[in-house]
């Protein structure tokens, strides 16, 4: 095995990749990676870190490549919004930390995952570091695409470019079987209806929650007859977000409440304890800000899987519709689609992938989802 085995479907990135590990000359101090949801880019990245830290250029035996893969190293650092965005304070820390000769490895290797999510103060910031970089600092960036909304321009033109692309599903399928021991049947079915996404994958075939809320979001369509289904589906959607974002942070966040508890002296007694509790007090504020903020992403998260199940559903009828030989990105609901393309026009159907789209907007806009999703809903209703 090596750094790249977890790098899927992606050789000619592998390829310049490596060469820039191996060879100084094809090195440079920024790069960008983009692709699509899925594709891998904060796995290419972390692949990337480790093998420039790597003796062997990423042997993926070694301690340095297990430390830099598992987030332990000394030298990479990795900026990974808990929020909705990443505010300059965050970064500046960051790059003050990077800014320093590296103790154990080659480079000081900052990650930063979701760059889309950098606040312009934060691109600014980052961009003045990235024009005068120290001299054993390397800059690695992942975002969907390089559009200017995405990355600013003046950041992205001095990175250099890895542009990722979707997986094949045989090779989703291969990594599921050889490396999560998924049964061969259930990794095809998996990587077929992942659109591409080897984490979505992933889930899919080893989670059977993952399975059912899929199969609920996909019956929907079909099933919303009138205003008050639409309205109760919204509901239901809303609701599984919040458990779902509910349960992944509670044993996280009274994991980091008791950490801060023993960090700050809680308990102690003596000079000094009054003092030690309003800094304490500070502190917990400031946790249960970022807390708020990250559980709130997570909802975000999870209604956002949600809705690019839907519009896969849309996308799959308009295919449908049209009599185009195109694989469906949910072939398991061939008989759903089939009876939408009969009942729906391809302009209702187009209606309601916009419909999808716009939700999609709207809770970027910081719109209550609620409301986001009710609008959703009953434009689905309505078509």
């Amino acid at each position: 095995m090596t750094v790249w085995d977890e790098v899927v479907g992606q050789p000619a990135a592998v390829e310049e990749l490596g060469k820039a590990a191996r060879e100084p000359s094809a090195m440079t101090h920024a790069w960008l990676f983009t692709g699509p949801p899925g594709s891998g880019r904060s796995v290419a990245a972390r692949a990337f870190a480790a093998a420039l830290q790597c003796p062997d250029h990423g042997c993926g035996h070694c301690a340095v490549c297990h430390t830099v893969l598992s987030g332990t190293h000394a030298d990479v650092r990795e900026v990974v919004p808990e929020g909705l965005s990443i505010g300059v304070k965050q970064t500046r820390e960051t790059i003050a930390n990077s800014a320093r000769r590296p103790t154990t490895g080659r480079y000081q290797i900052l990650l930063i995952q979701d760059a889309d999510r950098l606040t312009e103060q934060s691109s600014n910031a980052l961009l003045r570091f990235i024009e005068e970089p120290p001299e054993h600092t390397i800059f690695l960036m992942c975002s969907p695409s390089d559009h200017p909304d995405d990355v600013s321009t003046t950041v992205r033109s001095r990175c250099r470019h890895i542009k990722l692309r979707v997986p094949e599903p045989s090779a989703i399928a291969a990594v599921l079987v050889e490396r999560d021991g998924v049964d061969p049947e259930k990794a095809q079915w998996a990587a077929s209806v992942s659109s591409g996404h080897i984490g979505r994958a992933r889930h899919l075939a080893r989670d059977a929650d993952s399975r059912a809320q899929r199969e609920a979001v996909l019956a929907i369509p079909l099933r919303t007859r009138s205003l008050g289904d639409a309205f109760a589906f919204a509901a239901d959607l809303v609701r599984g977000a919040k458990a779902e974002a509910g349960a992944l942070s509670e044993a996280r966040d009274g994991a980091e409440r008791e950490e801060m508890n023993i960090a700050m002296g809680g308990g102690g007694v003596g000079k000094g304890v009054a003092g030690a509790a309003r800094s304490a007090k500070a502190a917990e504020r400031d946790l249960e800000r970022r807390q708020k903020l990250r559980n709130t992403r997570n909802q975000r998260d999870a209604i956002d899987r949600a809705l690019v199940d839907l519009t896969s559903f849309f996308r799959d009828v308009l295919v449908a519709s049209s009599g185009a030989d195109v694989a469906l990105a949910n072939p398991d609901r061939a008989a759903d689609v089939r009876r939408a393309a009969s009942e729906w026009t391809p302009e209702s159907t187009l209606r309601r992938l916009e419909a999808v789209l716009a939700c999609r907007e709207a809770l970027d806009l910081n719109v209550k989802p609620e409301i986001a999703a009710e609008a959703m809903m009953t434009a689905i209703h309505t078509g």
